[in-house]
């Protein structure tokens, strides 16, 4: 019998560019939520810097050496190979690219490739769909995910603090169209290309439709919760 997931939403303190001082970040959230799996925002290991390069995964020693530890899968966002925007799952084995960002911002194009498929992670029975921001915007990038068999609809975002409510319509969207629970881990960082300002409250949005688990509006706030 499948047992419930203890997920986290994660938004950290962001250092420009400095993936082994934000590996080194990541790892502290990981070790302090308690989570089987943690989610960060977009391009969480760099910042939302677009013209970074890929991250190498030798700089992630710390958050491996949590993740062992802890018997956590970090979902981390960062540039990679293509390039691309993409998330990293990382755990006690390493890292690998679990997906990459389809639907991109205009900005975005000038500096990445899309992917080309939706992408799922399997963690204790439990199916984790796939997201990069602008495609929970994309009623058919859910439905394409889902169609894949999920249970949770997980994504990582930067958004402007004027734009929180539209991580709660786009969630809420979600569950009601899919039937799956939802988890933003939205950035609440300064971060670069006009990001001075970050709306934060990353939530976790029960299938059944129930009211969130919402972070704060800060750096390192955290909203975790058990999915059944």
């Amino acid at each position: 019998m499948r047992t419930e997931l203890c997920i986290a939403a994660a938004q950290p303190p962001c250092v420009a560019r400095d993936v082994p001082a934000n590996a080194r970040l990541h790892a502290q959230v990981v070790r302090a939520a308690g989570a089987r799996v943690v989610v960060f925002p977009e391009l969480s290991l760099t910042g939302y810097e677009l013209d970074a390069p890929p991250v190498d995964p030798a700089d992630l020693a710390p958050l491996v050496a949590a993740c062992a530890e802890t018997g956590t899968l970090a979902l981390a966002g960062a540039p990679v190979a293509g390039p691309s925007i993409g998330v990293l799952a990382v755990d006690g084995d390493g890292v690998r690219v679990a997906y990459r960002k389809i639907y991109l911002g205009a900005e975005e194009t000038a500096h990445h490739r899309a992917g080309d498929a939706p992408a799922v992670v399997e963690v204790d029975g439990w199916r984790l769909g796939l997201a990069v921001c602008r495609d929970t915007g994309i009623p058919r990038h859910a439905a394409d995910t889902a169609a894949l068999g999920i249970d949770v609809y997980v994504a990582g975002v930067v958004d402007r603090p004027e734009d929180a409510a539209v991580q709660e319509e786009r969630a809420r969207r979600v569950v009601t169209d899919h039937g799956v629970a939802v988890v933003i881990a939205s950035c609440a960082a300064p971060t670069g290309f006009g990001y001075d300002r970050t709306a934060g409250r990353s939530g976790i949005w029960p299938a059944d439709g129930s009211a969130p688990v919402r972070a704060g509006a800060e750096p390192g706030d955290l909203a975790v919760a058990s999915i059944r």
